[in-house]
């Protein structure tokens, strides 16, 4: 028992804190301020389920895939980076939205694409979460189709599943911000995210360059 309860305490404790979900609220909100109440419940939703997934797909089967197409974590991290800081780049330009309301079935049909990409990946789960899953998963035990093992993987699952119970609890209840921000504040709120969310991308991908050019510099050797 004290082993399942570590797992599940080794998934949360190692991807909460990277995941952060109480500090990506803030930018859910601001990517989401046209959206109506109802369809930003339903976001917070979607992209929980989405980064449950998501997380699940990393932890399991997540280094096998980049072994399989050869590419490295500090790769990811550069690539992520990119993309979150483009992201923050074009919501910093463009404000809080263009000032009207869209129409139900085409805001209805934009949140459902939205929901996994900008705001599940990289938004909530990003380079950097996706490789502590990735070390977290790259443990596997000496029997994997063991009991105890089975154990451990529904422990790990368990704490995956609270993750996404965070974010969407997170996001879910970031609604009411914009009753008590009203509309100047929310239009702040937008542009101080943004910036932050450009510092981040740049923050990532220099940690994924900086890996790289030091594995140019201590190159393996070979025999």
């Amino acid at each position: 028992m004290n082993e399942i309860a570590s797992a599940f305490l080794l998934v949360f404790a190692g991807l909460f804190p990277v995941v952060n979900p109480l500090g990506a609220a803030p930018l859910f909100l601001s990517l989401t301020v046209d959206c109506t109440p109802q369809q930003r419940a339903r976001l917070a939703r979607l992209v929980a389920f989405n980064s449950f997934w998501l997380l699940v797909g990393s932890t399991l089967f997540g280094s096998l895939i980049l072994e399989f197409f050869g590419i490295s974590i500090p790769v990811v991290r550069v690539a992520g980076g990119l993309l979150v800081t483009a992201m923050g780049w074009k919501l910093l330009s463009e404000g809080a939205g263009s000032g009207h309301e869209p129409l139900r079935d085409e805001a209805d049909a934009r949140a459902a694409n939205d929901s996994f990409y900008p705001l599940t990946l990289p938004l909530t789960v990003g380079p950097g979460a996706i490789s502590v899953a990735l070390t977290i998963g790259s443990h596997h035990p000496s029997d994997p189709f063991g009991a105890h093992a089975m154990m451990l993987v529904a422990a790990a699952l368990l704490g995956l599943l609270a993750i996404a119970l965070a974010i969407y609890g997170s996001y879910r209840f970031a609604v009411p911000l914009v009753r008590y921000l009203g509309e100047a504040g929310v239009n702040v709120l937008v542009r101080l995210s943004a910036f932050i969310l450009v510092c981040i991308g740049i923050q990532i991908g220099w940690s994924g360059l900086s890996a790289l050019f030091a594995g140019l510099q201590h190159p393996i050797a070979l025999p």
